[in-house]
């Protein structure tokens, strides 16, 4: 690999880690959540080892991101002031992810919450 596809390829996978972290997830999620071993992803995220283009739109989906701020742009301008996706957007987009029974259960949280906000 020569030395400017190694360094797009540790930038991408220190914007990778960085969505991940900012999504509240582990490797091991994002792994499971892609259909690769969290050994993969862990190398990915350093940089040792060349994400596979048809792993992108995978990842894009997952890291609720966008081909734009993965391959070029930093992925915390996103989420700063200014975002064109709010804070509760992105966690509703993340409980959407959830398996039935834990969607649920945030479901009943809000229910209460909000019924108690009311009074």
């Amino acid at each position: 690999m020569n030395e400017k596809d190694q360094v797009f390829f540790i930038e991408l996978g220190e914007r990778i880690a960085r969505a991940r972290r900012a999504r509240g997830m582990t490797q091991q999620e994002l792994a499971e959540a892609l259909g690769i071993a969290q050994q993969t992803l862990a190398h990915y995220e350093v940089g040792r080892s060349r994400v596979p283009a048809s792993l992108l739109p995978a990842l894009v989906e997952r890291l609720m991101s966008s081909f734009e701020e993965l391959l070029c742009r930093p992925v915390a301008r996103r989420l700063g002031k200014g975002s064109s996706i709010s804070r509760l957007q992105r966690q509703i987009a993340a409980i959407e992810q959830l398996p039935k029974p834990k969607q649920q259960f945030v479901s009943q949280m809000l229910d209460t919450v909000l019924a108690q906000a009311r009074k």
